[in-house]
């Protein structure tokens, strides 16, 4: 009987080792758990950006408000008849 009991202690053990320092342990299982949540911050991260762009896209798509817009901040253009004016902060 005891060496059904030593047998059963040292399997105990055994099984143990491999739960906290084996491959696939906990210290793996909780990394992995934190890598995940961290890539899914940044494929919100990168959600949020591609639905501007579609908004972006289409928004050029649709009207011509939005090409007017970036005509005049992008590149600087206005319309025939304004006057542009520039005004520079000063730097301290």
């Amino acid at each position: 009987m005891r060496f059904i009991i030593v047998i059963l202690f040292v399997l105990l053990i055994l099984l143990q080792h491999r739960l906290w320092f084996g491959k696939n342990s906990v210290s793996d299982y909780i990394a992995l758990k934190d890598e995940v949540s961290r890539q899914q911050a940044d494929n919100e991260k990168l959600k949020q950006r591609n639905k501007l762009l579609y908004i972006d896209t289409d928004d050029l798509k649709s009207g011509t408000e939005a090409i007017e817009e970036r005509a005049r901040n992008d590149l600087g253009m206005i319309k025939r008849g304004e006057t542009f004016f520039r005004i520079i902060p000063k730097t301290e």
